[in-house]
């Protein structure tokens, strides 16, 4: 990635504050399936955790919700005002907005888990690795993460593809088949797992890419477009444009009846700080 293509991106990122409400409302949350694996992982010990970008608080929640202290960096004021509220009645979760994580300062503090949900690919490639270790306590836990619902029929998946296409979207992860993930996590240039960029770096041992299988889930016309609404790609596109493409979504969706399946499937990457005594 270059540097113009990271900006790019990090104007990406940002966008998601313009909605921030509707992005609450629509984007889905996180499994204890999910949580299960990473705490299993973890391991005992864990007394602080930090979440990269935690935008409204989804799985903030869903982490200090079993107890675990969350600092939640989120850099978008706009969203930070929907994780303060949703985080209120949550104990143990501090808030620290208005900062990159690259800009963001620890302060001499260290995390035995350091956590991102749908947000590493927006941080600065060249970096995000180094940040990462300087804030790790020796031996802590990174765990990257992102859900995908992939689509069931190959017919609606060929339909809604075509759209996303057409228009630029990049909702890759709302429009592929479902069929497709049917094997382990594939590491590739294409889609950026990043086993890719911690393969080579000796700082980081244990490295596990795993598959969460959630389950099934029926799909309403107006949710999913709401929550397509909310995608960076969909969000970027000029005003006419965007109803365009929202209302060929529709289209296809309708023309397939009132509902469809998807899978549920939240992929993990998980690595632990190699400890001092293992580097001396």
């Amino acid at each position: 990635m270059t540097d113009g293509e990271h900006r790019v991106g990090q104007q990406r990122a940002l966008v998601f504050g313009t909605t921030a409400e509707a992005y609450d409302a629509a984007r889905p949350g996180y499994s204890d399936l999910l949580v299960d694996t990473v705490l299993a992982y973890a391991g005992p010990g864990l007394r602080r955790a930090v979440e990269i970008g935690a935008g409204t608080g989804k799985a903030t929640v869903a982490f200090a919700g079993r107890g675990v202290p969350v600092l939640a960096v989120e850099p978008d004021p706009r969203m930070a005002e929907v994780l303060r509220r949703n985080t209120a009645d949550v104990p143990h979760v501090e808030v620290e907005a208005g900062l990159l994580f690259e800009q963001w300062q620890p302060g001499g503090r260290r995390f035995e888990l350091v956590y991102a949900a749908q947000a590493w690919h927006w941080l600065d490639p060249h970096t995000r690795r180094d940040r990462v270790h300087d804030v790790l306590a020796p031996g802590g836990t990174v765990a990257l993460f992102w859900n995908f619902a992939p689509v069931v029929d190959p017919d609606l998946h060929r339909a809604l593809q075509e759209t996303d296409e057409e228009f630029g979207t990049g909702l890759m992860r709302l429009t592929e088949l479902a069929a497709d993930y049917a094997g382990e996590i594939e590491s590739t240039v294409e889609n950026g797992w990043p086993a890719r960029d911690f393969a080579g770096d000796a700082r980081f041992t244990d490295q596990r890419s795993v598959r969460v299988r959630n389950g099934r889930v029926r799909q309403g016309v107006d949710a999913w477009l709401a929550r397509v609404a909310t995608q960076s790609g969909v969000q970027m596109l000029e005003p006419g444009r965007r109803e365009a493409c929202l209302a060929a979504l529709r289209a296809a969706l309708t023309a397939h009846g009132d509902g469809f399946d998807t899978e549920w499937i939240t992929d993990v990457f998980l690595a632990r700080r190699v400890p001092v005594e293992a580097l001396a």
